[in-house]
């Protein structure tokens, strides 16, 4: 029952956080300048008065801005999104055809990045002050401090141009029209680059603070006295040490994970990857005001949906933490 009430009241809490950011991210778009209905209009090449009216009679921008926010929360509670300027199409369809390609990348990549930096942390823990903690140490720092859109390009140049190894662009082979398990490789086969790309940066993360924390675990006085008691090391180091260390990992993951779908912007542009990313620098491109407040809000959503899954992880990790 504790369980229950604590799932209601942060999903409570989770429903008023996105609220609050639609209508933040609904002022802050109204007050970059510029006008949609101008951008169409000079697209189909006709700019006078009374088509632009009807431009912004058509999209709801002939309002106030304040009757323009209570209608599009409005239609929020409906679970309207609206209808994208430029695409012609229902923002939630538009969405929800590339969400799954985005979702398939970042729950890849956070997969990736949390497993392979949580034990190269431990690793190098283990061997604090060798060869084996300085190497790991190192390229977490450099893969930390190298921006992705260069290791995306250099990636293509090596494992796509030089050694023809991977596919550099796109989500499938074009024209190729695979199905069933053809097809499902095809996308694995596209997936490795952008996944991998994608996950350096936060394995990087993971694995200095899984080594930093697990250093500090391991230097407190409940470990001396597992120790002392003659509890096999492999024992100490993964029941007492890992899982307290695990903790802080854990919460940064948790935050990360959401930030992760809206940070893939830069990555599926350089792959060409069709996600609500590159939606998203589309309809900034185009000056879509309803389709970048969709995608806005979808991206809020699974950000706070994953920190809702950390605080429901938090328990498991330590049963010490209490829901209530």
């Amino acid at each position: 029952m504790a369980k229950l009430v604590f799932f209601m009241r942060r999903l409570g809490q989770g429903v008023a956080t996105l609220l609050l950011i639609a209508i933040i991210n609904f002022m802050l778009i109204r007050a970059a300048p510029g006008d949609p209905a101008t951008v169409l209009a000079g697209e189909t090449g006709a700019a006078d008065e009374q088509f632009m009216a009807e431009l912004r009679a058509r999209f709801d921008l002939d309002r106030p801005l304040p009757q323009q926010l209570l209608s599009y929360l409005g239609r929020l509670l409906q679970g309207d999104l609206g209808e994208s300027y430029r695409q012609q199409a229902q923002v939630l369809d538009l969405i929800l055809e590339r969400l799954p390609a985005t979702l398939l990348l970042t729950i890849s990549a956070f997969v990736l990045s949390l497993l392979f930096g949580v034990a190269l942390g431990a690793w190098a823990s283990r061997h604090a002050g060798k060869w084996q903690d300085s190497a790991i140490t190192t390229l977490a720092m450099v893969f930390y401090a190298t921006p992705l859109y260069w290791v995306a390009l250099m990636g293509v140049l090596l494992f796509s141009v030089q050694l023809d190894w991977l596919p550099g662009f796109g989500y499938e082979t074009v024209g190729a029209q695979f199905t069933g398990w053809a097809r499902v490789l095809d996308i694995a086969h596209h997936l490795v680059l952008p996944t991998l790309v994608l996950a350096l940066f936060y394995m990087a993360i993971y694995a200095r603070m899984t080594r930093a924390t697990m250093l500090e675990v391991a230097s407190q006085d409940f470990i001396k006295t597992a120790r002392a008691k003659g509890l096999p090391e492999s024992r100490v180091v993964r029941a007492h040490i890992l899982r307290n260390a695990l903790l802080p990992v854990v919460t940064l993951a948790g935050m990360q994970a959401g930030a992760m779908v809206g940070g893939a912007v830069l990555i599926e542009t350089v792959f060409a990857w069709p996600g609500i990313g590159r939606l998203l620098f589309e309809a900034l491109a185009q000056r879509d005001y309803a389709l970048l407040l969709g995608t806005f809000l979808v991206t809020a959503s699974i950000a706070v949906l994953f920190n809702l899954l950390t605080d429901v992880v938090y328990t498991w990790v330590d049963p010490r933490i209490e829901l209530s």
